[in-house]
């Protein structure tokens, strides 16, 4: 059995990438958002002379526009349903809320992007069981990237070593040694501010607000066949997820709790690569709240039923606008059996694609009936991060956009769903987005 040393932090070569990502706590990166210690600069050191003059970062620096992100800017909106609340289940009350700018995703995640996430993980435990392993500069041990970038996975001499990576001998078919997608783990660890910010925790240890586990972050593909009884999709099962035809498509099949996991990795491989350039790091890669996912789907229409404005689902031409579940269920009449690539049909006023219809996707939200009522006028957040042990109803996170299998009553953007965080489903995606200042998309 392979031990938890597969997790530790690891280092990236700047020959591969010029990216040096930490796998492990996320506490490490935000260490170093509280200052470094050392020896000053002749031009950051301070005047002598008993008066006060503040001490000025010596980092200036502005990131770039994060690739295949839009800037959402901050704006007020009516968050709820713009038409009649036609199953008078009143889990939706019209409320005028705030919402501060950040960036979002143009579109949902792609399997291209996150087979990425999977192959990084795939290659730092693989590395790991060969001995590709080096010390840092803290004394660390680290993956060491210009020898596992050499790593041949068809090689026989490369499969023995990595053995406990590969199918038990009962579970391979006509012999063959494949890799055991339950065995690519990647280890969280994540700081709840939430919980450390209570009155009542203030003089707790730092310690008692990490949350560290485990979590399986190949995509579950047997949900084609598991979604729908007496249905044939298993060549979606096979191919979706592994095959060069669907690298644009979105990634279904994640649940709640491996998107979380996507979005932290994806903060540490950007800024260990920020920190490896002496650069200050960012903020985090989050999933958009419910309020922040709504007022994006509205691309600025704050009364419209729909991102693309009101009452249709086509156009003047007759042309549906997106991918869902037409009719009686004329599935391929919008263009798409299945799902579509994440960039089809036209994007909404800032920019956005396939904000209703595609697939649905997850928010970092807790779905309460009644969190309309009580929730803040001021980026609204209702947040829990429940544990194993908590009963289903506390592990209920919203669904937001309406998907390809949907009617179009769930593409409105008032419209709220839910489903369980460790539940994953065919039509079930998500996309991220990033706290950063609207300057710091300019080029």
């Amino acid at each position: 059995m392979w031990t938890k040393q597969y997790f530790s932090p690891v280092l990236i070569d700047m020959k591969y990438k010029n990216l040096c990502v930490l796998l492990g706590g996320a506490f490490i990166f935000a260490l170093t958002g509280c200052g470094k210690f050392g020896k000053s600069s002749s031009k950051s050191a301070l005047p002598n002379d008993g008066q006060l003059h503040g001490v000025a970062l010596n980092k200036r620096y502005s990131m770039p526009k994060p690739p295949g992100m839009v800037f959402v800017p901050p704006g007020t909106f009516h968050m709820g349903p713009s038409d009649e609340d036609i199953n008078f289940a009143y889990t939706a009350r019209n409320k005028q809320v705030s919402i501060n700018g950040f960036w979002m995703d143009a579109t949902e995640i792609t399997n291209a992007e996150y087979r990425q996430f999977v192959y990084w993980v795939r290659d730092s435990i693989a590395a790991t069981l060969m001995g590709f392993v080096k010390q840092n500069a803290d004394g660390v041990d680290a993956v060491d990237w210009k020898r596992a970038a050499t790593i041949k996975y068809n090689d026989k001499a490369t499969i023995e070593k990595i053995d406990q990576l590969i199918v038990s001998p009962e579970n391979r078919i006509f012999g063959k040694k494949e890799l055991d997608a339950s065995k690519i783990m990647y280890h969280s660890e994540v700081f709840d501010t939430k919980r450390a910010a209570l009155r009542e925790n203030a003089s707790k240890p730092r310690s008692q607000f990490i949350d560290k586990k485990d979590v399986r972050i190949y995509p579950d593909t047997l949900v084609w066949i598991r979604d729908f009884s007496y249905s044939y999709n298993e060549p979606q099962t096979k191919r979706y997820f592994s095959h060069p035809a669907f690298n644009n498509y979105p990634v279904v099949g994640v649940n709640w709790r491996q998107a979380t996991a996507f979005c932290e990795w994806r903060t540490h491989y950007l800024n260990a690569f920020l920190e490896s350039k002496n650069r200050p790091s960012e903020s985090d890669f989050r999933l958009p709240t419910e309020a922040e996912w709504e007022y994006a789907a509205r691309g600025g229409r704050s009364q419209s039923m729909f991102p693309w404005g009101n009452p249709y689902l086509r156009n003047k031409k007759g042309c549906l606008l997106a991918n869902f579940k037409p009719g009686r269920g004329n599935y391929p009449e919008d263009g798409g059996f299945y799902t579509v690539r994440a960039d089809a049909y036209w994007p909404n006023d800032f920019g956005l694609y396939n904000m209703a219809g595609n697939v649905s996707e997850w928010t970092s939200s807790l779905y309460y009936e009644g969190g309309y009522n009580f929730q803040h006028d001021m980026n609204p957040d209702i947040r829990y991060n429940a544990k194993d042990s908590d009963p289903p109803r506390m592990k209920r996170k919203v669904l937001r956009g309406g998907s390809w299998k949907d009617v179009g009553f769930y593409l409105q953007t008032g419209t709220r769903a839910y489903e369980y965080q460790d539940t994953a489903k065919s039509y079930i995606g998500f996309r991220s987005v990033i706290d950063l200042p609207p300057t710091q998309g300019k080029k």
